[in-house]
Parts: C-alpha cells; sequence; structure tokens
C-alpha cells in the first residue's frame, strides 16, 4: 500500500476470470471515478491461474487522487463447505432442515488450505479454523460426519 489518502475500502466477491463491468464491479467503482474496463482486465489478469468463476473475494483500495490498488484473497469458506458437500445452496430453514453432509476430515482439509492461503487466517490455531467451519456449516444446514 502506498501514502495515498484512501477515499474508501470496496469489498465484494467476483467470479474468477469474470470481471466485467457490468454489476457488482461496474456500478461501483464507477461511482469513484475508477477506470472499470482497466481493472476488469488487471483482475483477470492477475487470477488467469484460477478455474474459472471461483468465487474470489477482492479488496480495492480507491484513493482520492482516482487511482486504485487491490488485494485478491481466496475463496468464501461456504463455497469449499458447498464444494466439498455436494450441494449449490445452503439450506432454508437451518436448524430445521439437513442439506447435505460434510466428512470431518474435509473439515481440516478445508482449515489446512485456508491457514496456508489466506494472510487474515494465517495466526488463527488450525483447531479454531475447524471450529468456525463446523459452525459455519452447521448455519447453512450442513451436518458433519464423523
Amino acid at each position: 500500500m502506498t501514502d495515498k489518502t484512501i477515499k474508501m475500502v470496496l469489498k465484494f466477491v467476483v467470479p474468477a476470470g469474470k470481471a466485467a463491468p457490468s454489476p457488482p464491479v461496474g456500478p461501483r467503482l464507477g461511482q469513484l471515478g475508477l477506470p472499470i474496463m482497466q481493472f476488469c482486465k488487471e483482475f483477470n489478469d492477475r487470477v488467469k491461474d484460477v478455474k474459472d468463476g471461483i468465487p474470489l473475494t477482492t479488496k480495492i483500495y480507491a484513493y482520492t487522487d482516482r487511482t486504485y490498488e487491490f488485494r485478491v484473497f481466496t475463496p468464501p469458506t461456504s463455497h469449499f463447505i458447498k464444494g466439498c458437500a455436494g450441494v449449490d445452496k445452503g439450506a432454508n430453514k437451518p436448524g430445521k432442515e439437513i442439506v447435505g453432509t460434510l466428512p470431518l476430515k474435509m473439515v481440516y482439509e478445508i482449515a489446512k488450505y485456508k491457514k496456508e492461503h489466506d494472510v487474515r487466517l494465517k495466526h488463527m490455531p488450525l483447531r479454531g479454523l475447524c471450529k468456525m467451519i463446523v459452525g459455519q456449516a452447521n448455519n447453512m444446514g450442513i451436518a458433519i460426519k464423523r
């Protein structure tokens, strides 16, 4: 990050390789006067090694001089949980219905991946990450299979 004055920090999820001037990217960048097409090109170039369509959490730091920097983080934990459980979406009534099961081994694998690749979670203990993932799976209506 530079010593410029930050005007706003935007955070949203953009599918890998699919950044386009359409929502959610275009309107939010356009409001701040940032070059939309330039961001889309830079984003798609930076994530070209990631499988298309994987949702990536992205933070854009917009500066007062109409420049920007952005960081790309790992996919949301819910993406991994849904993928490993084999479901498209969570339960409509979590706690009352179960839409899938997630093996405990996969909880550990997701936690290991997140700890290695997500700078925000590097200092969190693996056990704590596993508990967080189990809690999120339960909130999505996905049971943990031991």
